[in-house]
């Protein structure tokens, strides 16, 4: 027997409110086992104080409270002063890959999104760094930068500039080669988004800023910048957080203790969790990362969305 009219659009009404619970079930769920309970687990471990002598048992690892955050917080002692020392250098090593990589982008997307041959090659060409995958480009930067048979210092001594015997990766050389490989990693993506925000932009306000009298540089910043800003916001905070979370750079290249100068802040979590065994330490540090960022990005979210209101 059919089923009554009234039955089947009560069914229909039914099947449409529960058709958008269910496609993000999935997504739900795997945020949930990827990143929510490894996050509280995390911040569990933190609490406890787990080291190699408890890895076999968790629960049998001594609750410790806050002593991990005191003891990363205290800049007076060598934990909190190594702490200290490598979140500025993160901080450096991030400002200077994101403004670099943020000009070069910039720069490439400009000259790109003008008509004249050879344009197509040279977007190839420029999103090789950012197709190429990470391990196998660091790896290729490490050869080229050892002292006695790499390529950078074969070129520099054959070209006068230094007499080939340079340390790129120990010293202070290592810090700005891990930023010279971060920005040759990062630009593509800048010039990527960039390139396609001004995709957007009429020609006709070019040409009528041109009839106007207006220059290329008055027309980027009147125009340009303007019209790019709601791409800036969102591409300048990603490559924060990248860059301030880069694991893979200073990993592949120095390995799991890097050079004074070189040891950002993931890297030290990792170095206390994995090569000192104090995972309660490391996770510590990790959970005082995480708050960081989350202020950071929560400030300037704030700051540039109040800014786009006024505007």
């Amino acid at each position: 027997m059919a089923a009554h009219p009234t039955t089947r659009r009560a069914g229909g009404r039914h099947a449409r409110r529960l058709t958008p619970y269910l496609l993000i079930a999935p997504a739900i769920v795997l945020e949930l086992l990827i990143h929510i309970i490894p996050m509280l687990v995390g911040v569990w471990m933190s609490f406890v104080q787990l080291t190699q002598y408890y890895i076999a048992n968790w629960s049998s690892a001594p609750w410790q409270g806050l002593s991990a955050y005191k003891v990363a917080l205290n800049f007076s002692s060598p934990v909190g002063d190594s702490l200290l020392h490598s979140f500025k250098i993160t901080c450096l090593y991030t400002v200077v890959v994101v403004a670099i990589s943020w000009f070069f982008g910039m720069s490439a997307a400009l000259v790109l999104h003008r008509k004249f041959r050879g344009r197509g090659l040279f977007r190839t060409l420029f999103l090789v760094p950012y197709a190429m995958p990470i391990y196998a480009g660091i790896m290729t930067w490490n050869f080229m930068l050892q002292r006695d048979n790499g390529l950078v210092n074969h070129v520099l001594k054959s070209l006068g500039i230094t007499d080939g015997q340079t340390f790129w990766l120990i010293g202070g050389n290592a810090f700005w080669s891990m930023v010279v490989i971060a920005i040759w990693r990062t630009w593509p993506f800048a010039f990527l988004m960039l390139l396609a925000g001004l995709q957007n932009i009429p020609e006709d306000v070019y040409d009528a800023a041109a009839v106007d009298g207006a220059g290329i540089w008055r027309q980027i910043r009147y125009i340009t910048l303007p019209a790019l800003r709601p791409v800036n916001l969102v591409l300048v905070l990603m490559m924060f957080l990248w860059t301030f979370n880069d694991f893979n750079t200073p990993f592949v290249l120095f390995g799991a203790q890097p050079p004074t100068s070189a040891d950002l802040v993931s890297v030290h979590i990792y170095g206390a969790s994995f090569v000192n065994w104090n995972f309660g330490f490391g996770s510590a540090m990790s959970v005082l990362l995480l708050l960081f960022l989350l202020v950071v990005t929560g400030a300037y979210l704030l700051i540039f969305n109040r800014r786009s209101r006024r505007a």
